[in-house]
Protein backbone atom coordinates (compact mmCIF):
# COMPACT_ATOMS: atom_id res chain seq x y z
CA UNK A 1 0.00 0.00 0.00
CA UNK A 2 1.72 3.28 -1.21
CA UNK A 3 1.36 6.38 1.19
CA UNK A 4 -0.13 9.73 -0.49
CA UNK A 5 2.65 12.30 -0.22
CA UNK A 6 2.02 15.86 -1.02
CA UNK A 7 4.74 14.96 -3.34
CA UNK A 8 2.90 12.21 -5.08
CA UNK A 9 -0.27 14.14 -5.19
CA UNK A 10 1.68 16.65 -7.36
CA UNK A 11 3.02 14.56 -9.29
CA UNK A 12 -0.33 12.69 -9.91
CA UNK A 13 -1.93 15.78 -10.67
CA UNK A 14 0.67 18.15 -12.42
CA UNK A 15 -1.21 17.73 -15.76
CA UNK A 16 -4.40 17.85 -14.32
CA UNK A 17 -3.39 20.90 -12.23
CA UNK A 18 -5.88 23.19 -13.99
CA UNK A 19 -8.80 21.18 -13.59
CA UNK A 20 -8.25 21.29 -9.92
CA UNK A 21 -7.64 24.45 -10.27
CA UNK A 22 -11.11 25.41 -11.93
CA UNK A 23 -12.87 22.93 -9.10
CA UNK A 24 -11.31 24.99 -6.63
CA UNK A 25 -12.55 28.07 -7.88
CA UNK A 26 -15.89 26.73 -8.78
CA UNK A 27 -16.07 25.46 -5.43
CA UNK A 28 -15.52 28.53 -3.55
CA UNK A 29 -16.99 30.97 -5.22
CA UNK A 30 -20.43 28.52 -5.16
CA UNK A 31 -20.13 28.56 -1.22
CA UNK A 32 -19.98 31.93 -1.27
CA UNK A 33 -22.97 32.15 -3.29
CA UNK A 34 -24.72 30.02 -0.86
CA UNK A 35 -23.72 31.58 1.91
CA UNK A 36 -25.45 34.82 0.37
CA UNK A 37 -28.12 34.01 -2.11
CA UNK A 38 -29.35 30.45 0.31
CA UNK A 39 -28.50 30.97 3.97
CA UNK A 40 -29.04 35.40 3.59
CA UNK A 41 -25.27 36.35 4.95
CA UNK A 42 -24.85 39.96 2.92
CA UNK A 43 -21.15 40.18 2.08
CA UNK A 44 -19.23 43.28 2.81
CA UNK A 45 -17.31 45.03 0.60
CA UNK A 46 -14.05 43.06 0.99
CA UNK A 47 -15.76 40.45 0.82
CA UNK A 48 -16.68 41.23 -2.44
CA UNK A 49 -12.93 41.52 -3.06
CA UNK A 50 -12.20 38.62 -2.00
CA UNK A 51 -14.27 37.26 -4.67
CA UNK A 52 -12.39 38.77 -7.77
CA UNK A 53 -9.38 36.91 -7.41
CA UNK A 54 -11.04 33.76 -7.40
CA UNK A 55 -13.29 34.51 -10.73
CA UNK A 56 -9.81 35.36 -12.23
CA UNK A 57 -8.49 31.66 -11.33
CA UNK A 58 -11.67 30.72 -12.75
CA UNK A 59 -10.42 32.32 -16.02
CA UNK A 60 -6.71 31.25 -16.28
CA UNK A 61 -7.81 27.50 -15.10
CA UNK A 62 -9.83 27.32 -18.28
CA UNK A 63 -7.53 28.83 -20.76
CA UNK A 64 -5.02 26.70 -18.77
CA UNK A 65 -6.98 23.93 -19.63
CA UNK A 66 -7.62 24.96 -23.28
CA UNK A 67 -3.49 25.11 -23.90
CA UNK A 68 -2.56 21.99 -22.15
CA UNK A 69 -0.62 20.60 -24.64
CA UNK A 70 2.03 23.50 -24.27
CA UNK A 71 3.58 23.04 -21.02
CA UNK A 72 6.12 26.82 -20.97
CA UNK A 73 2.17 28.20 -21.25
CA UNK A 74 0.98 25.72 -18.68
CA UNK A 75 3.90 26.17 -16.39
CA UNK A 76 3.43 30.20 -17.05
CA UNK A 77 -0.08 30.27 -15.72
CA UNK A 78 0.23 28.39 -12.72
CA UNK A 79 2.63 30.69 -12.08
CA UNK A 80 0.24 33.27 -12.79
CA UNK A 81 -2.53 31.34 -10.75
CA UNK A 82 -0.38 31.44 -7.59
CA UNK A 83 0.67 34.85 -7.57
CA UNK A 84 -3.10 35.79 -8.20
CA UNK A 85 -4.21 33.84 -5.09
CA UNK A 86 -0.93 35.07 -2.94
CA UNK A 87 -2.55 38.84 -3.62
CA UNK A 88 -6.03 37.47 -2.11
CA UNK A 89 -4.28 35.75 0.44
CA UNK A 90 -3.65 39.47 1.33
CA UNK A 91 -6.45 40.62 1.08
CA UNK A 92 -8.39 37.89 3.24
CA UNK A 93 -5.23 38.33 5.83
CA UNK A 94 -6.47 42.27 5.92
CA UNK A 95 -9.86 41.48 6.48
CA UNK A 96 -9.07 38.95 9.15
CA UNK A 97 -6.80 41.86 10.70
CA UNK A 98 -10.15 44.37 10.25
CA UNK A 99 -12.63 42.13 11.53
CA UNK A 100 -10.12 41.24 15.04
CA UNK A 101 -10.08 44.71 15.16
CA UNK A 102 -6.29 44.65 14.79
CA UNK A 103 -6.20 47.96 12.56
CA UNK A 104 -9.13 50.35 10.73
CA UNK A 105 -10.98 49.00 8.08
CA UNK A 106 -12.20 50.96 5.03
CA UNK A 107 -14.53 53.84 6.24
CA UNK A 108 -17.14 52.63 3.61
CA UNK A 109 -18.18 49.62 5.26
CA UNK A 110 -16.25 50.12 8.90
CA UNK A 111 -17.36 51.88 12.39
CA UNK A 112 -16.25 55.00 12.42
CA UNK A 113 -13.00 55.54 14.92
CA UNK A 114 -14.50 57.85 17.23
CA UNK A 115 -14.51 60.99 14.70
CA UNK A 116 -18.02 62.79 15.09
CA UNK A 117 -19.93 62.57 11.52
CA UNK A 118 -21.44 65.56 10.64
CA UNK A 119 -25.69 65.12 10.33
CA UNK A 120 -25.37 65.48 6.25
CA UNK A 121 -23.07 61.99 6.19
CA UNK A 122 -24.69 60.48 8.49
CA UNK A 123 -28.04 61.19 6.48
CA UNK A 124 -26.19 60.28 3.55
CA UNK A 125 -24.73 56.84 4.35
CA UNK A 126 -28.27 56.23 6.06
CA UNK A 127 -30.00 57.27 2.39
CA UNK A 128 -27.20 55.10 0.47
CA UNK A 129 -28.56 51.69 1.09
CA UNK A 130 -28.06 49.27 3.57
CA UNK A 131 -23.63 49.41 4.54
CA UNK A 132 -22.65 45.73 5.53
CA UNK A 133 -19.71 46.73 8.08
CA UNK A 134 -16.40 44.41 7.15
CA UNK A 135 -15.63 45.10 10.87
CA UNK A 136 -18.26 42.28 12.16
CA UNK A 137 -18.32 38.46 11.60
CA UNK A 138 -21.80 37.46 10.39
CA UNK A 139 -20.63 33.65 10.07
CA UNK A 140 -17.50 31.61 11.83
CA UNK A 141 -16.76 27.77 11.90
CA UNK A 142 -14.42 27.04 15.42
CA UNK A 143 -13.62 30.71 15.86
CA UNK A 144 -12.59 30.93 11.95
CA UNK A 145 -13.85 33.42 10.11
CA UNK A 146 -15.17 33.38 6.37
CA UNK A 147 -12.67 35.92 5.58
CA UNK A 148 -10.09 33.56 7.75
CA UNK A 149 -10.83 30.71 5.61
CA UNK A 150 -10.45 32.38 2.75
CA UNK A 151 -7.04 32.87 3.66
CA UNK A 152 -6.55 29.73 4.21
CA UNK A 153 -8.02 28.25 1.16
CA UNK A 154 -6.15 30.93 -0.98
CA UNK A 155 -2.52 30.24 0.35
CA UNK A 156 -3.52 26.22 0.41
CA UNK A 157 -4.50 26.52 -3.04
CA UNK A 158 -1.67 29.03 -4.29
CA UNK A 159 1.08 26.74 -2.67
CA UNK A 160 -0.60 24.23 -4.66
CA UNK A 161 0.03 26.13 -7.82
CA UNK A 162 3.30 26.88 -7.56
CA UNK A 163 4.47 23.43 -6.66
CA UNK A 164 3.02 22.45 -9.93
CA UNK A 165 4.19 25.00 -11.59
CA UNK A 166 7.55 24.24 -10.54
CA UNK A 167 7.61 20.53 -11.05
CA UNK A 168 9.11 18.61 -13.78
CA UNK A 169 6.34 17.25 -16.52
CA UNK A 170 4.74 14.09 -15.77
CA UNK A 171 7.38 11.02 -17.05
CA UNK A 172 10.71 13.41 -16.72
CA UNK A 173 12.68 13.15 -13.56
CA UNK A 174 15.23 15.64 -12.69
Amino acid sequence: MAVLTLDRLIDRTVPAAPLLLLAASTAVLGTAYLFEYGLGIQPCKLCLYQRLPWWVLGGLASALILVRGRAGWVRAGLVLCALVLAVNAGLAGYHVGVEQAWWAGPSSCSAPSGGAMSFEELKSQILSGPVVRCDKIPWQLFGVSMAGYNLLLSLGVAAFAAAAALRPTAGRRP
